[in-house]
């Protein structure tokens, strides 16, 4: 269901405008014209969510019965959207970084500078690389529509439920802006200050000193827009962002015991080496122009840059140790992924001259991506570094018939991609192979197609075919080689994912009701499966098969001001294990998300907005894996009120607000019998702020 943009006081979702614009979809048709599931998460909305769970991964993941309950951490490994990684993009460019997957993609750039997070569900190659699982594309604050000075000011405190002093933290932030005439800029700054997280039985939640931690972190973020309207239609765009998350390295882990549920906790210590580290640079400049010629430009030419570094210990040993630099059990090391792109995207769209039923689109996008992983404290080299190089032209077309109430619509985007790896040789633990390097190359069409019908204006049903592709973790793949002569132009592991995806569905936008439903079903002949190999997570090809449903309705309720909503997801998901070409056993935890209930009701009238919330993770079994793996099941209320002042605006949130304790999702069916990675989810906390646009 969409979720319009409203005032500042209005946090409800309500029945969507037939003409919003999603850009994440490239086109100006509105989202009931396209044969796709789409949401939108408007400005209060979002600012509400990110109060409570403090990111934008929290806020997609709250409102999304189908995406995965989030880890908490850093790392987002293991979160998924209908059981596949989505793309995180920001106004279009990719954050991910495929060829070594860091999972650190939702941390990119402050929620503050988010307008609103535009989300296309299931496979789509429609941005290129990536969602197979859908895109999350966080659209960042717009320009200023009134002359003379305006922004905007934040300033809010967090506690856990015991006031420790350690669980405290805060976050500062502003945004100016400035307009005259066609000209505009704006630039804004962000810190928050993260404390210790403790769970509902009142200890800490431990530390994961490898993957990283949002809690006890420190982060830094800036942002700059300036723009220039060339004619009354046309705009040139420069945006730039920088982020950087950084743990503040006071606790390390001290082991659980999961035989008597005793999660892993964190003490007052210090980690060795530098604490885990994400930090994003991006710089994009646009051309748009929605009255070019009758049609509608868009062009984009980008810079991304990311640097993940990965928290060190002397574990694991099986991947780290070489009895060349140091004896077994005595060498530290740490490891950091590397990676740039440069791209460029360009589209127009419009409707044929003498058959405006017709609405076509051509476009064109490039990118290239160099990725490496290295292990910093002895200066190896983890993952080789690799070239990534996609050519690909697209074209799209839309034909309403019988006065809109059918259309029929399809495209296909041709994808040319090249991997370049050099010769190089893996670590000592994977045996020291020389590994021939190579240029493989991918070439195919991906195609799409859908019928919608709208008999009845707000009623509308769909059908749809999808082909959606990624690469495979190229790194994960590559540093694991363990046997001589590998040749990496015919070693078919590292060939992309090509996932295809098939969606029926129902919406229902009239009145007081906004409901949808949906089915579908996602294959992929060679897909990729996280598998813990006793040192490290690495990827495995087989093939993949998912299938669920996914039901949304809200109800706007007779008290005014009063809206009630429900959400319910199911998946399953299978895997070939054994190589025969049929699927045998479930995906586990780290590759499919739980099913779903979730209830709300939410209340804006006059100065007062509110909202409670509450998320039911439902227990499941894992055909074919060990009944450790098996899924307990948990759930989690919150709620936020908040209250216009004079002068601004107060929010009160309460994550977890009946301190329920529980083990986290991930940890209770990937992992569940280690006990250093046993951990707990957050208990209850409080977030208190002030903010203000003038």
């Amino acid at each position: 269901m969409i979720t319009p943009a409203g005032d500042d006081t209005d946090a409800r979702a309500s029945d969507a405008p037939s003409d919003i614009i999603v850009s994440a979809s490239r086109s100006i048709l509105p989202p009931n014209a396209l044969p796709l599931t789409i949401d939108v998460i408007d400005r209060p909305t979002l600012d509400q969510q990110v109060a409570i769970g403090g990111s934008v991964v929290d806020a997609v993941s709250n409102l999304t019965p189908s995406f995965s309950p989030t880890r908490q951490k850093l790392s987002g490994a293991g979160e998924t959207l209908r059981g596949r990684s989505p793309l995180y993009a920001i106004n279009g460019i990719p954050q991910s970084t495929p060829l070594r997957d860091g999972s650190r993609d939702g941390f990119t750039i402050d929620p503050f500078f988010i307008d609103r997070v535009e989300l296309i569900y299931g496979s789509n190659a429609l941005q290129g690389i990536g969602g197979t699982g859908g895109i999350v594309n966080q659209v960042t604050v717009q320009p200023p529509r009134t002359e003379g000075l305006s922004g905007r000011a934040l300033v809010q405190g967090t506690t856990d439920t015991g006031f420790s002093g350690d669980g405290n933290g805060g976050k500062v932030a502003g945004l100016l802006a400035w307009k005259s005439g066609r000209f505009d800029v704006m630039a804004g700054g962000a810190y928050d200050k993260r404390g210790a997280f403790y769970d509902g039985h009142g200890n800490r939640v431990g530390t994961d000193l490898t993957q990283g931690e949002t809690q006890d972190s420190r982060s830094w973020s800036v942002f700059a827009r300036a723009g220039y309207a060339l004619t009354d239609t046309a705009r040139i765009d420069l945006i730039a962002n920088r982020f950087e998350l950084k743990g503040g390295g006071n606790y390390i882990a001290s082991n659980g015991n999961f035989r008597t549920n005793l999660p892993t906790t964190s003490v007052r210590g210090t980690p060795p080496g530098d604490p885990a580290e994400n930090r994003t640079e991006s710089i994009a400049l646009s051309l748009t122009d929605p009255d070019l010629w009758g049609g509608n430009l868009l062009t984009q030419v980008f810079f991304n840059r990311s640097r993940d570094t990965f928290g060190g210990e002397v574990a694991p040993i099986a991947t780290f140790q070489d009895v060349r630099l140091a004896p077994i059990g005595q060498l530290f090391d740490q490891s950091q992924n590397r990676s740039r792109k440069y791209g460029g995207k360009f589209s127009y769209e419009r409707g044929i001259p003498g058959f405006e039923a017709l609405t076509a689109t051509l476009g064109f996008d490039a990118l290239y991506d160099r990725t490496e992983q290295r292990l910093i404290a002895t200066n190896r080299v983890w993952v080789p570094p690799a070239d990534f190089r996609s050519l690909a032209p697209f074209g799209q077309v839309n034909l309403a018939l019988f006065d809109k109430v059918v259309r029929l619509a399809g495209g296909a985007r041709y994808e040319n991609v090249t991997i370049v790896i050099d010769d190089y040789t893996t670590l000592a633990s994977y045996g020291s192979h020389a590994v021939s390097g190579g240029s493989p190359s991918f070439s195919k069409a991906l195609f799409n197609g859908g019928v919608i019908v709208e008999p009845i204006s707000g009623i509308r049903a769909y059908g749809s075919y999808a082909q959606g592709f990624t690469v495979p973790d190229v790194g994960r793949i590559s540093r694991a080689i363990n046997r001589d002569g590998v040749d990496l132009d015919s070693y078919v592991d590292i060939a992309p994912i090509v996932s295809n995806n098939r969606e029926l569905g129902v919406e229902v936008k009239r009145g007081p009701i906004n409901a949808s439903a949906t089915y579908f079903w996602s294959t992929s002949t060679r897909g990729q499966v996280l598998v813990f190999t006793g040192g490290a997570y690495e990827a495995q090809r087989q093939r993949v098969e998912i299938q669920g449903i996914e039901v949304n309705l809200e109800a706007r309720m007779p008290l005014p001001g009063l809206t009630l909503s429900t959400g319910f997801a199911h998946l399953v998901g299978r895997t070939d294990s054994n190589d025969d070409g049929k699927v045998d056993i479930d995906l586990d935890g780290a590759n499919i998300s739980p099913d779903r209930l979730n209830l709300a009701a939410s209340y804006a009238r006059g100065k007062v907005s509110a909202r409670v919330q509450q998320q039911f993770y439902l227990a499941r079994k894992y055909a074919g894996l060990p009944a450790a793996n098996d899924f307990g099941g948990y759930n989690i209320t919150d709620a936020s009120i908040r209250y216009a002042l004079p002068v601004g605006a107060l929010t009160l949130s309460a994550q977890n607000i009946f301190d329920h304790f529980y083990i986290d999702y991930y940890s209770d069916t990937v992992r569940p019998t280690d006990n250093a990675h046993f951990f707990s989810g957050r208990g209850r906390n409080f977030t208190l702020g002030w903010d203000v646009r003038f």
